[in-house]
């Protein structure tokens, strides 16, 4: 991705705080994950689970999620939380600062674009529209939430056309591939 402005090069110099958690209206609602107890316990099955791990490949065991869930919780680059569906909680999903992580590396990252990873947990909830439904009220959200966001980024695995297409009727543009380690993605971008 080019340079927007000639002030890519100042807006480097800018710190950003942490992710922000969104705040979603009915029929959504989204929380901070806790790294223990049914949280934890749901995290990790959801990520045992074929349809996500294939592309997540985050099944780790049950101790290594609660290290990470603590992890997350306990920095200021990545906030994991889980989004309900009328009550139900049926997406797993991580903001993150793309300027902190890999794939600044692969395109300008500014200091407050916001970076997603979505999942959703059940298979039984897939090819609902739920993440097309989803992403541009959580897009909005994030967007009021820091109002310095100009752009929020998506990296999906290049393989995985399901997500992709959701991402694109979610009001995501695809943007260039990228290497990001361990998999070839899709670097995808929603503007303000």
């Amino acid at each position: 991705m080019k340079p927007v402005s000639h002030l890519d090069s100042y807006r480097l110099q800018i710190t950003a705080g942490p992710p922000p958690v969104p705040e979603l209206s009915m029929p959504w609602d989204a929380r901070v994950v806790r790294s223990d107890g049914y949280d934890l316990h749901l995290v990790h099955r959801w990520n045992q689970a074929p349809h996500v791990a294939a592309f997540w490949r985050q099944a780790w065991t049950l101790p290594h999620w609660e290290e990470e869930l603590r992890a997350q919780l306990n920095g200021d680059d990545v906030r994991p939380f889980l989004v309900s569906w009328h009550g139900r909680p049926v997406i797993y999903a991580e903001v993150y600062r793309a300027a902190r992580r890999a794939i600044a590396r692969c395109y300008q990252a500014r200091p407050h674009d916001l970076g997603l990873n979505l999942a959703v947990g059940e298979l039984a909830m897939t090819d609902r529209g739920l993440v097309r439904s989803l992403l541009p009220r959580l897009t909005d959200a994030l967007f009021e939430a820091d109002p310095h966001c100009t752009r929020i980024v998506l990296e999906p695995d290049v393989r995985n056309t399901r997500a992709i297409s959701s991402f694109e009727a979610g009001g995501f543009v695809a943007a260039d591939e990228i290497m990001l380690p361990g998999k070839v993605a899709l670097l995808m971008v929603c503007k303000r």
